[in-house]
């Protein structure tokens, strides 16, 4: 497996989060405006792309944000989401990141939490599926 940082929504993160997002949990609104500012990460097994997450700075929050973090079903369970997280954080780091949040999905903060993460402020509604926002100091 290796990661390839794009400065762009490339093709094969899009083929990603439409996959799991859009596809599989049937969300509607995956793409918006932070794509065309965000660095993207994909994780390639061979030429295939496997997962993907982005990256970007939110200045009003101070604070660096990890988001659309996907793995494809084929490559769950083998640590490539944890990967990708470390992946993001090593960039965010080099670009002086002192902490790195997310909104993560309500069933997937155990994931989170298992990388340092840990959640604050309220439950909100995302397209009817619950979300929570969870920091960590890098």
């Amino acid at each position: 497996m290796q990661i390839k940082v794009y400065k762009y929504l490339h093709d094969d993160a899009t083929l990603i989060r439409r996959e799991v997002f859009i596809e599989e949990q049937g969300f509607k609104d995956e793409f918006d405006d932070i794509d065309e500012i965000a660095m993207h990460l994909v994780a390639y097994d061979g030429d295939e792309p496997a997962g993907t997450c982005r990256l970007f700075y939110d200045i009003g929050r101070s604070s660096y944000v990890l988001g659309r973090l996907a793995v494809r079903k084929p490559y769950r369970g083998a640590n490539l989401g944890s990967w990708l997280i470390q992946e993001a954080e090593a960039q965010a780091i080099t670009n002086g990141g002192q902490s790195m949040i997310l909104h993560s999905q309500c069933v997937a903060t155990g994931f989170y939490r298992k990388n340092g993460y840990r959640e604050y402020g309220d439950v909100e509604d995302e397209e009817g599926c619950p979300h929570i926002w969870m920091k960590k100091k890098l």
